[in-house]
């Protein structure tokens, strides 16, 4: 038989409503009634309803955060920042991977977790935030990523041209000229950071030529390293090549190393996301580096207020701080 509230209460010698004042935390319990309590718990092994609990709060305590890959370093190392911005706020986040999938990506923003969470934490791939509507979710929501949110929800984002042009800018300070870029088509992300990477080869009165824009096939070591061998078999190869994702520079790095290539003196590298991976790579990575840590306590910040019903009729559109962190693929 499950152990019961009335169980705990009668071993701690203290009413029934003492040990739910202790389980929810109020304030006014002193410091050796609840000492008491929460030893008769963990000595009877006893584990509250949480279903009943939400039922009486209005409330669960627990986020959704709904992001592509979860083998991704990048989304690996944002989902435990935000994991520990919610846990310092005694909220409990669920990972869904939606692997960029629209059917994957409705079936979360349709609340396919019923009662259980409170609100959702969302990157999307497949869905334009700007045609969403609180109706589409039943549930505060948050979003992440490039994409404008169309003023419908609140939105945690890199300004991705503004970063893109500081990666690109800081390659041509080096004196490159041909700057590829790996990552331009396929995603909104593409899209954006190759606004960036443009804007500072205008800037610079650098020539924009298309055969150094490759889109590849996805995000990952492999298709970077890929795109790296076509560049290297142009008539004319790069002198420096801006990738959109870390992942894109390790697979380039790869490809340039196979080709007995010098980083950075033969070809100059940047990646974006500043991952670890990055960090001990040889050479090291430069990269463009969000601010994870504020990214993530803004953002459940945020959804937090939605929840309490604090957020006001504006919704934000906050943008996340960015350095460019120079390394060995091009300080040598």
């Amino acid at each position: 038989m499950a152990t019961r509230l009335s169980d705990v209460a009668a071993r701690a010698g203290v009413s029934v409503k003492t040990v739910s004042n202790v389980i929810n935390d109020y304030p006014h319990i002193t410091t050796q009634t609840r000492a008491k309590v929460e030893a008769a718990i963990a000595a009877l092994g006893y584990r509250p309803n949480v279903s009943a609990r939400s039922l009486r709060k209005g409330r669960s305590d627990f986020i959704a955060l709904a992001i592509p890959e979860m083998g991704s370093p990048y989304f690996a190392e944002l989902g435990a920042e935000i994991s520990r911005a919610a846990k310092r706020r005694g909220i409990t986040v669920l990972i869904d991977q939606t692997e960029g999938e629209a059917a994957a990506e409705r079936l979360v923003l349709e609340g396919m977790r019923g009662q259980l969470i409170d609100g959702i934490i969302f990157s999307p791939l497949a869905t334009a935030p700007a045609k969403l509507t609180s109706a589409d979710t039943g549930k505060p929501l948050v979003l992440l990523g490039e994409r404008p949110a169309g003023g419908q929800f609140d939105r945690v984002a890199v300004d991705s041209v503004q970063a893109s042009y500081d990666a690109t800018s800081h390659l041509i300070s080096l004196g490159r000229t041909r700057i590829a870029a790996i990552g331009v088509g396929g995603t909104s992300t593409g899209a954006v950071r190759r606004k960036g990477y443009r804007k500072a080869l205008k800037t610079a009165g650098l020539p924009h030529d298309p055969a150094l824009e490759l889109a590849g096939t996805g995000y990952h070591r492999l298709d970077g390293a890929a795109s790296m061998r076509e560049l290297l078999a142009l008539p004319k190869p790069p002198d420096a090549v801006f990738c959109f994702n870390d992942l894109l520079a390790l697979g380039a790095l790869r490809s340039l190393a196979e080709a007995g290539l010098r980083v950075p003196e033969d070809v100059a590298v940047v990646g974006f996301d500043d991952i670890e991976d990055g960090r001990y790579h040889s050479p090291t990575l430069t990269s463009i580096s969000p601010d994870k840590e504020w990214l993530a306590d803004n953002a459940v910040a945020l959804l937090l207020d939605r929840i309490a019903g604090n957020g006001g009729a504006t919704h934000q559109d906050l943008t996340v701080p960015h350095t460019l962190e120079v390394r060995e693929s091009t300080a040598g």
